[in-house]
């Protein structure tokens, strides 16, 4: 079964080398504390970071509340490398990431630098962390859509499961952040501190979308573009600038795109899996008010294999769970779905579960030992989060 390691995928592997003993008797936990116009705390037990102000504000804000406390983490990478045997071309990666900061939004970078600074993290370790995706695909990750004709409520749902591989006590460190970058779109994302683009995160227009890593496609197209911008990134510009699908999708096909992936996008209204290439942007829209996505390109356009073989095949026992387990609910409720994600879950291997509804701008969120779809949700109410001044 493919996995994922997005962009946090540093903070994953690093987490593995903390003694075990350490990590049984103190379990992490974030300082709650204020810098600056950002603050962290917890709510509902949930990690919530806000960030605010200028790119070089919030990087300083991200790099002392969330970074500055697990920096210990990141002097391990070595370790890292040796577990997984990418000795000999690690330098490699690290020069291909600073290469690709060419093609980082100005205002990306200037935060990552300023979160480096404030925190004492290498440059390099951070832009590391926002392309690896792009230039190691290692796949993961389930989503589905449940339209509002689906909806037991009437409003749109959105869910996701992130699927990583399971390092030490890596749990411990998921983190929502809410972004209020000045003159931008304010939103939400749920992953690790540092990443700079978003793995799963909604707007404050209700705007949602999430990263399923992609391994081939039937278009020829190259699964590395350096001249690209990194797919994170370009997914946060999605966040900050657009309100709807329809202007999601123009953005995405004007950017010259660093690699391929699988995006679920939705917005109040109505969601559609983009599927991405370095030559394509394809739609793909859901099927009797339902869209589930997994590591697999569906398209005709894209698909490499058939999909009634996909159907069988042990790789998308995921995919077949969320339409199986989805297809026989007449109206979905918040808590149908999360028994969906449960039936599509990679076991220990699933990180962080999560359910948006953009119609109410409501998450609600499962952190904690995998798999996280098995654990209570926990709402966050975030119209008054994106509203705070």
């Amino acid at each position: 079964m493919s996995r994922v390691r997005a962009g946090g995928l540093i903070i994953l592997c690093l987490a593995l080398t903390l003694p075990h003993g350490a990590r049984a008797a103190e379990p992490f936990r974030y300082p709650e504390a204020k810098h600056g116009k950002g603050e962290l705390r917890y709510v509902n037990g949930i990690p919530v970071l806000t960030v605010r102000g200028t790119p070089e504000e919030i990087g300083e804000q991200v790099g002392v509340l969330g970074l500055r406390p697990i920096k210990p983490l990141f002097g391990r990478v070595q370790e890292f490398a040796r577990a997984w045997h990418m000795d000999a071309i690690f330098p490699l990666l690290m020069k291909t990431g600073n290469i690709m900061t060419a093609q980082f939004p100005p205002d990306h970078l200037r935060e990552l630098e300023a979160a480096s600074k404030a925190s004492g993290i290498s440059r390099d370790l951070l832009i590391f962390g926002s392309t690896f995706i792009d230039i190691r695909h290692l796949g993961g990750c389930s989503t589905l859509i449940v339209e509002p004709k689906r909806s037991a409520a009437g409003g749109l749902l959105f869910g996701r499961n992130l699927d990583w591989f399971p390092f030490g006590d890596l749990y411990q460190y998921s983190l929502v952040t809410i972004f209020h970058p000045n003159g931008k779109h304010a939103f939400v994302a749920a992953g690790f501190p540092g990443m700079v683009g978003p793995p799963s995160g909604m707007n404050d227009a209700g705007l949602a979308l999430a990263h399923n890593d992609i391994n081939s496609a039937r278009d020829g197209s190259a699964k590395l573009d350096p001249l690209g911008v990194p797919t994170l990134l370009a997914m946060r510009l999605l966040l900050e600038e657009c309100t709807s699908v329809p202007e999601a999708e123009k953005r995405m096909r004007a950017v010259r795109r660093a690699s391929m992936a699988l995006l679920t996008v939705c917005d109040k209204n109505q969601g559609c899996a983009f599927e991405v290439t370095t030559k394509n942007v394809i739609l793909r829209s859901p099927i009797d008010g339902i869209c589930a996505s997994t590591n697999h390109f569906r398209s005709k356009q894209l698909a490499t294999v058939s999909p009634d073989t996909l159907e069988t095949s042990e790789n998308c026992l995921r995919y077949a769970a969320l339409r199986t387990k989805s297809r026989d609910m007449a109206k979905i409720t918040v808590e149908d779905l999360h028994q969906v994600m449960h039936a599509a879950s990679a076991g220990d291997w699933t990180l962080q579960t999560m359910i948006f509804e953009p119609s109410t701008l409501r998450l609600h969120v499962a952190f904690g030992k995998g798999p996280t779809s098995a654990l209570p949700l926990k709402t966050l109410e975030l119209t008054k989060w994106f509203q705070s001044k």
